[in-house]
This record gives C-alpha cells, sequence and structure tokens, in this order.
C-alpha cells in the first residue's frame, strides 16, 4: 500500500492500456531477438548500504557524503528521475510509481538524480527517500544538462545491481501505468524499449502546433541522417537491459540536451541490440515550466552530424 506521506490527488487522465498484454502487439521491432528468461516481477526489497560505506540516501539511511558505493541487495529495475525544480510534481510522481508497484506486485526502485535545484527539490527527495524504502537519491552539484544528469544515474543504478534501468520524467508526462509492458518487453527479447508517440497508439496531449512540429520534425530529421528505422528518436521514456548501458561507451557521450535521447538509440542501434518502440500518449506538464529551448534544440541538431561521421562502434565488443 502506498505510505501516508504520498497520498495524492491523480488528476492526469490515465491513458488506456488495455490490449497490450494480449494479441499482436502494436510495436515496432528491429535487429535480432533473442529469448531470455527473467520476469519483471519480483517481492519488494530494502536497499542496504554496508556499514561504513559512503552512498546516497537511500531508504531509512542517513544522507552520506559521495564515495565509493557498495550494496547489499540488488535493486533490479530502477527509475532514474533527473530532477531539477521538479518540487511541485515529485511526490506525485513518485507516489504515482509506487501504487503501479505495489498494485502490480514489481520490484521498482527510483532512483532522483537532482541537479542541485534552486527550489529545494533536492531537500524534499531526501525526506521522501528516508519515508519510503525503495527510494534513493544522488545530488549533483550543479545543472549541467539532461544527458549528464543520465550518465550519472545510470552509473549509480548499475552499481546498484540493477538489470533493467528506465529513464522517466519527473514531471508527469511519462504515465507509470506503461512501466509493466516495458519491462514485459524486455522479457520478450527487446533491448532496448523506446516509449513511442509517434506509432500507432501513441500520442501527444496539450502540445500547441509549434511544439508538435519541432518534435515530429526533429524525429525525422535524425531518422534520415542517421538511417534509423524508430520512429520517436527524442523522446525521453525509456527502459534499457543492463548489458546495453555496459557496452555504450557512457564516457563518450558528451550531449547535454534531449539531443543525449538520440544518441542513446543510436549507439544501441550500431552495437546490434535488439530495439523496440512502445506506443505510449505523452501528456504535456500542467505544473512547472519545461527545460527545452532553442540551445537544445540546435545542440540535438548539430549533434546528429556529429553522429553520422564519427567512429561510433559499429558492433558489439566481444564479452
Amino acid at each position: 500500500m502506498l505510505r501516508t506521506s504520498l497520498t495524492f490527488s491523480w488528476r492526469v487522465r490515465l491513458v488506456q492500456t488495455r490490449g497490450l498484454l494480449s494479441g499482436p502487439d502494436p510495436i515496432a521491432w528491429a535487429g535480432r531477438k533473442r529469448a531470455r528468461g527473467g520476469g519483471g516481477a519480483a517481492p519488494s526489497r530494502r536497499l542496504r548500504r554496508r556499514a561504513g560505506d559512503a552512498g546516497p540516501v537511500c531508504g531509512n539511511a542517513p544522507a552520506a557524503r559521495p564515495g565509493r558505493r557498495r550494496y547489499t541487495c540488488p535493486a533490479v529495475n530502477v527509475i532514474v528521475l533527473p530532477t531539477y525544480n521538479e518540487r511541485e510534481n515529485l511526490r506525485d510522481a513518485l507516489a504515482r510509481i509506487r501504487e503501479v508497484a505495489d498494485g502490480r506486485g514489481l520490484q521498482l526502485h527510483t532512483l532522483i538524480v537532482d541537479d542541485d535545484s534552486p527550489d529545494g527539490t533536492g531537500e524534499l527527495a531526501d525526506r521522501l527517500a528516508r519515508e519510503v524504502p525503495e527510494v534513493s537519491v544522488l545530488h549533483r552539484a550543479g545543472k549541467e544538462g539532461l544527458g549528464k544528469a543520465y550518465v550519472a544515474g545510470f552509473r549509480e543504478a548499475l552499481a546498484m545491481g540493477a538489470d533493467r534501468l528506465f529513464e522517466m520524467d519527473a514531471d508527469l508526462s511519462h504515465d507509470a501505468t506503461y512501466l509493466p509492458h516495458f519491462l514485459r518487453l524486455i522479457d520478450r527479447g527487446a533491448d532496448l524499449v523506446l516509449g513511442s508517440r509517434y506509432v500507432k497508439g501513441g500520442g501527444v496531449e496539450n502540445w500547441g502546433l509549434s511544439r508538435r512540429i519541432i518534435s515530429r520534425g526533429g524525429c525525422l530529421y535524425a531518422q534520415t541522417i542517421l538511417g534509423l528505422p524508430f520512429h520517436d528518436l527524442t523522446g525521453g521514456f525509456k527502459c534499457f537491459r543492463r548489458e546495453v548501458l555496459e557496452a555504450i561507451d557512457l564516457d563518450a557521450i558528451d550531449t547535454a540536451g534531449y539531443g543525449f535521447q538520440i544518441e542513446m538509440t543510436y549507439r544501441a542501434h550500431k552495437l546490434g541490440f535488439t530495439i523496440a518502440e512502445l506506443p505510449i500518449v505523452f501528456v504535456d506538464r500542467r505544473v512547472g515550466e519545461s527545460k527545452m529551448s532553442n540551445d537544445i534544440v540546435f545542440e540535438a541538431m548539430k549533434n546528429v552530424w556529429k553522429l553520422r561521421f564519427s567512429g561510433v562502434p559499429a558492433r558489439r565488443p566481444c564479452r
């Protein structure tokens, strides 16, 4: 059950996802399919640090200074949730995740990555982590962009022992009811699942015409230049199998903004991983300000050409 501290009034319309668990899947597959075992459901377990280890705020543990982190209980499914000035949304976002996890019997650990938000998001995250064992916090010194925050979060989640790692927004734009369906596709053999607004069954809500043109045009632009078969390259609702992030050279990624999303998918595709698209409906934030800017758009446009002519590895490294 949800803890009292996370009780809230859910006002965002839930997106109907019935039919995704049976019948033909409205997803686009590319790459080589491989059968793998392992289910998404598992009993909820508290993540603990060994005595004397430094690490993030986790469960009821006190905040610790940065350092080498070791964990006695791996978090199998970790949602990396970057935040910057999301104080008004964070409690509701976590409550929705916990509602889905508890209702579906899923082990879902949320790692909040806060870039020293001036509105107090980091302090709120620490309080929530002390109240909820399935939440931990990674504090960063300052705002360096979405890509840097995700890379830091990925490294932390891998250190936790995560087998499947999610990207997800903290502004309630991404509906948590999709989380089990991402895991279902991973269990069916996908290495990376993209939440796609631009396949049958997907869409966006509460966007103006200009925002729709920029988003759709950016996807088509990247598809054409990079030769990718996927429909939504700029979306930020994804699920990675651990092996994908271990194979990608995270040190080589220097995209700060939303071009990071394009780059991660491109690198995974070039390495030969199996990628699937799951239809999602993206609902624009109702509270707070969008982080989108002209600089972010231009960075993404330039980075596509940089990727096109760079020496991105074209096959999976030998293990």
